[in-house]
């Protein structure tokens, strides 16, 4: 019964999961149009049934002239062929003519033809074979040109079909890239939405449950999808679902994971593209995709619109460095202020919106009634972190001795994507050694993969190369064991990574704002580089580009942003709205732009002087610093206490043994000397 059963299924049936086994083809159009094309040039070129048979010359002149069996003959002069008509009573004589029924030629004629060298030629051929034939019963040659209509046609048409095909191929493709998931692929839908929708049927994996930490901005997303289930809890109060919602913060942070979770979440209609999908190089197609998304949006209310990467439309107007030039930019998003708070109220439409450049954003999309809420989210901290590790870790094989708190510690300044990539690192570099499970040394050597870089043992380094960036990372190290507010190192490495060629991992303390003396402490700190090579080589190289680029920034930010100089005083000339960012004057004059030159100068200069004093001071310490790490090349921070004793200042956190570091390194640059 079964065997029967299984015979009489069609091979397009479906199979144990409910999909086509043999998927039948699809149906298109354009097979018919082939099928004719192919069927013309048959019937024309190939003229089946009616062509003559193919003989030789040597056939004719002895058997069908000599019998006088020929009835006429056709030169042809362009096709240089000679077609042969035979007498009536004498078809019966050449039986190979008709014996099938496909290629055979009519009984009309011609019923041969052969091929000749030129029409001269033959004719004086044909002339000595009825030399003996009498007058009365020689055939006279009949000479003729034959067109081939279809053929002309043919050439004649050949150059236009080729131009309208690569016309047809070019748009069709451009529709295709253009029209997207809405504009059904063809030219004329080019302004048509590209957005994907999600429904209830749409098969989206991502929760809330996925989204670890940023529960701050989980709460307000939550709220929108909670309205649109549950409506009356807030209608009854008198209140209104905001119309937009912002999600502002660095890379990697999760605001898409965000918005894709509150697709997975939400049972209503949720139409998701990119910033970068209403911009094509059409003149106001941008317009008309955002009049087409919210169109659609307004059919399937209530509903939620998210547009990630939303400053590639919502940058300020004005400020395109195309100066005078008509910008479609501005058009596309002078339209998408118009559809989410024009004059026309969109009820039951939600926008979501995703950026890291918020300052850039025009202020008219900013106000409250488009973009009512501004949801920040920002770099994880401790717990949030832990959290992040907790739901990167489940599909991991891991040692039962890994804790998450210290992985948790070990980040600091790492977003959710970045501690995604220390996970999957600590997995591939566990894979590399045949490991059965990740342990713990797996995922330290992935954070400093992903911070440092690539460990590059077999770099060539002469020994006075060598020396002085011992002593220069030793300096580093030495400073910040030894000034309060600078950060507690973790590791230094002489050992070339990435494009340093020897950097110190440090543990920065997690603070929301910072003062003058931590700050100076941390310029002095960096400066310990420099400072070692002058004292003890007497002269410096080019391995602290990287320090000075980085302290003189911070030399800058304290004097013209933060207002940490007594002679500038205590003015701001940063601007945080963006506005200046096409100016050509600066905020300032010329002879307060040299008062802050100086004052930076003299910041560094001061920091540095303090460095070389505090090398100084421990110029023993430092010196055996430098040799051990000259013979180990990787030492930690135990190695230093054993030389300089435990840091007392009593801020320093926890760092276990032969722990790592985060994203703040010291590093020298590859190009350099250190």
């Amino acid at each position: 019964m079964t065997e029967n059963n299984n015979q009489n299924k069609s091979p397009f049936s479906k199979g144990k999961n409910g999909n086509n086994m043999i998927k039948p083809p699809k149906f298109n159009a354009y097979w018919i149009y082939g099928l004719i094309a192919v069927a013309f040039i048959a019937l024309n070129l190939l003229d089946l049934g009616q062509s003559p048979k193919e003989t030789s010359w040597q056939k004719v002149k002895n058997e069908m002239i000599r019998n006088q069996d020929v009835d006429r003959i056709v030169v042809i002069r362009n096709l240089l062929e000679v077609n042969v008509y035979l007498r009536e009573e004498s078809l019966d004589k050449y039986p190979d003519l008709f014996e099938s029924s496909f290629d055979s030629p009519s009984k009309s004629g011609p019923h041969y033809t052969f091929p000749i060298g030129t029409v001269e030629q033959f004719a004086q051929q044909l002339e000595k074979a009825q030399e003996k034939i009498s007058e009365y019963d020689r055939i006279e040659p009949e000479y003729t040109t034959q067109e081939n209509p279809f053929g002309d046609f043919i050439m004649w048409i050949l150059p236009f079909a080729l131009i309208i095909g690569i016309w047809f191929y070019v748009f069709r493709r451009m529709s295709r890239g253009a029209g997207g998931g809405g504009g059904g692929g063809n030219i004329f839908n080019v302004g048509k939405s590209k957005a994907k929708v999600f429904d209830k049927e749409s098969n989206i994996n991502v929760n809330f449950n996925d989204v670890a930490g940023l529960a701050e901005a989980k709460q307000e997303v939550e709220e929108i999808v909670e309205f649109l289930k549950h409506p009356q809890r807030y209608t009854k109060l008198g209140g209104k679902i905001p119309k937009g919602a912002l999600l502002v913060g660095p890379p990697g942070t999760g605001k898409t994971l965000l918005a894709k979770a509150v697709a997975g979440e939400a049972n209503v209609p949720f139409f998701s593209m990119s910033g970068s999908d209403f911009v094509e190089m059409f003149v106001g197609v941008g317009a008309s995709r955002v009049r087409d998304l919210f169109k659609q949006a307004k059919e399937k209310a209530p509903c939620i619109v998210f547009i990630d990467e939303i400053d590639a439309i919502g940058r300020a107007r004005g400020k395109n460095p195309n100066m005078g030039s008509n910008d479609e930019r501005e058009n596309t998003l002078n339209q998408l202020l118009t559809e989410m708070d024009g004059f026309d109220t969109n009820s039951g439409v939600i926008i979501l919106a995703a950026t890291n450049r918020a300052d850039i954003l025009d202020r008219a999309l900013m106000r409250a009634g488009r973009f009512d809420r501004q949801i920040h989210v920002e770099l994880p901290d401790l717990n949030e972190r832990r959290e992040i590790f907790n739901v990167h870790l489940k599909p991991l094989k891991l040692d039962p001795k890994i804790d998450q708190e210290f992985l948790a510690k070990q980040t600091p300044g790492f977003s959710g994507a970045d501690i995604a990539n220390v996970c999957n690192e600590a997995a591939l570099i566990a894979a590399r050694k045949k490991k059965d499970i990740i342990e713990k040394q797996d995922f330290l050597d992935a954070i400093d993969r992903i911070i440092g870089g690539l460990e590059k043992k077999n770099k060539i380094i002469s020994l006075e190369e060598k020396k002085t960036i011992a002593f220069h990372e030793a300096g580093h190290a030495t400073i910040s064991w030894l000034l309060e507010h600078a950060h507690p190192l973790v590791k230094v490495t002489i050992v070339p990574r990435g494009k340093a060629l020897g950097a110190a991992w440090y543990l920065p303390e997690e603070r929301s704002i910072t003062t003058k003396e931590q700050m100076l402490d941390e310029m002095c700190s960096t400066l310990g580089g420099r400072a070692a090579e002058e004292i003890t080589f007497g002269k410096v190289s080019t391995g602290a580009q990287n320090d000075l680029e980085k302290v003189t920034k911070q030399a800058i930010a304290m004097v013209s942003i933060f207002g940490m100089s007594d002679k500038v005083g205590n003015v701001s000339y940063y601007d945080s709205s963006g506005q200046s960012d096409y100016s050509f004057s600066k905020p300032y004059s010329e002879k307060t732009a040299e008062l802050i030159d100086q004052e930076v100068k003299t910041l560094i200069e001061n920091s540095y002087e303090r460095a070389k004093q505090v090398l100084r001071d421990n110029e023993e310490g430092h010196n055996k610093l430098a040799e051990l790490l000259l013979e180990r090349e990787v030492i930690f921070s135990e190695d230093l206490e054993e030389i300089f004793g435990k840091r007392n200042f009593g801020k320093e956190q926890e760092v276990e043994e032969k722990k790592i570091v985060p994203p703040t390194t010291e590093g020298d640059n590859e190009s350099k000397a250190v």
